[in-house]
């Protein structure tokens, strides 16, 4: 019997660590080669981590949300026969990787990375008490390994209500007498949850001081019990990443937000035309690819727009090509798939790039430059856009137009109020490079090649 120790593979070029995001084993399970150990992400992609061997799990190398190096050992196997180590790189069989481990008791991730620990294994008393306070866990006995607090979720634990001397049949009304029922009505107690032990399962008024001494708490309302659980959910994965970002953005980017109305008769009318008449290798036209075509002229007038911008070293890098990152709402939070150079594309083209994107970003599939690499971003809630909001750049990038939600709207001609399809656009801009008056201009031409949007086939083909 061995020890086979797995190491964080290298998961991509000039990845120099990753975040641990999900445990599939845990201590003691059994394991068969090629079945998934952990995930791990970085750079917005995630990455499972098989094990190259069979074997049993003695020992794991970190918790969810820790961020581990590559090539630290991530998990340590009990095998048959001699042991090893699978390093980034390396191939599980090669004999120059091969370590020979003795057997010994299952470690603890905790115990093993204790502060104070000695030389020989020991650890300063005052020092594990310390460690062990921090950890959660109680305070040892001279002599004796710290106690791990318990691994996973944190699970609120509420009180509970005295056992039932009588049983009540579900619906059943609780029968006691108007004193007990006034008593109970003061102290704001549903007599539903008390349990009755007088004949046919009468609650007392012993039973009532017994319920209410149990524990039980009650809420102003007198009819309902109040929830006092408490529930901690660890912020790391992709949430964290994300979290990070807006971060960033929000500290370092002076926003200014411009929300502008759209009349979207004309778009509307005619990408149901080209809807009706589409081939049927071509994709449904939805509103984003007009939007983007219209970015991409806009833009090619104010390349401010299209830029990033380095605060450390003041530069603003404009660029050429127009990569529009669209913010995807996924299974796992949200994602900025980008579709490069949007200047080279025609509106059934962007249509294609979005829908295979999307589907990418949804499915968990997409590349690290699939997630990566935007100059100007689209946001958009789709129905559930609301009338305005206040968009977060995308750091480093400059610009960010929000869609928000379609509404049919009362307008006035000058005679009467007429029903018409409108939509307000709602675009924030890194006021450090760009002025009031530059945005406002921006945001009117998209406007104008919106409400008409045959000249964006002009401007296209001009």
């Amino acid at each position: 019997m061995g020890t086979f120790t797995i190491k964080l593979p290298d998961v991509g070029e000039g990845v120099a660590e990753a975040e641990l995001v999900e445990w599939h084993v845990k201590l003691g399970d059994p394991v068969t080669e090629d079945m998934t150990l952990a995930a791990v992400m970085t750079d917005k992609a995630t990455v499972d981590i098989p094990s190259p061997v069979n074997g049993t799990v003695k020992w794991l190398g970190g918790e969810v949300g820790d961020t581990l190096a590559v090539g630290s050992p991530l998990v340590k196997l009990d095998v048959d026969g001699p042991g090893g180590t699978s390093e980034a790189g390396e191939s599980p069989g090669d004999p120059a990787a091969s370590e020979v481990e003795p057997p010994s008791k299952p470690i603890s991730p905790f115990e093993e990375k204790m502060p104070g620990r000695a030389e020989g294994g020991a650890e300063e008393p005052e020092r594990a008490e310390i460690g062990a306070r921090k950890r959660g866990g109680g305070i040892p006995p001279s002599g004796l390994p710290p106690i791990p607090p318990a691994r996973g979720e944190i699970t609120p634990i509420a009180k509970a209500a005295p056992t039932s001397h009588s049983a009540r049949k579900p619906g059943e009304k609780p029968l006691a007498s108007p004193a007990v029922r006034r008593r109970a009505m003061e102290a704001g107690v549903d007599l539903r949850r008390v349990a009755g032990s007088g004949p046919a399962g009468r609650i007392t008024a012993d039973d009532l001081a017994g319920y209410l001494e149990g524990g039980a708490e009650v809420a102003g309302d007198r009819r309902r019990i109040a929830d006092t659980t408490v529930t901690e959910v660890r912020i790391a994965g992709l949430r964290r990443r994300i979290a990070e970002k807006m971060e960033t953005a929000s500290r370092r980017i002076a926003h200014i937000t411009y929300v502008d109305e759209i009349d979207m008769e004309a778009l509307e009318a005619l990408r149901a035309g080209m809807n009706q008449d589409r081939r049927e290798d071509r994709p449904k036209l939805t509103l984003l690819p007009f939007l983007m075509k219209a970015m991409v002229i806009a833009v090619r007038e104010q390349p401010v727009m299209n830029a990033h911008y380095d605060d450390e070293a003041g530069i603003l890098r404009q660029h050429g090509g127009v990569h529009i990152g669209i913010a995807a709402q996924t299974p796992a939070g949200l994602m900025v798939p980008v579709a490069r150079h949007c200047e080279a594309r025609d509106v059934w083209n962007c249509a294609a790039e979005i829908a295979r994107l999307s589907e990418a970003a949804k499915t968990g599939s997409a590349r690290r430059e699939e997630l990566s690499g935007s100059t100007i971003t689209i946001t958009s809630l789709g129905a559930l856009g609301g009338l305005a909001t206040t968009p977060i750049i995308n750091h480093p990038e400059v610009a960010i137009v929000g869609v928000n939600k379609m509404e049919v709207r009362p307008v006035w001609n000058g005679t009467q109020f007429i029903p018409k399809k409108r939509m307000n656009l709602s675009s924030s801009f890194d006021h450090r490079v760009i002025d009031g008056h530059d945005a406002a201009v921006f945001v009117q031409r998209i406007k104008r090649l919106l409400e008409n949007p045959a000249m964006i086939f002009v401007e296209e083909a001009a």
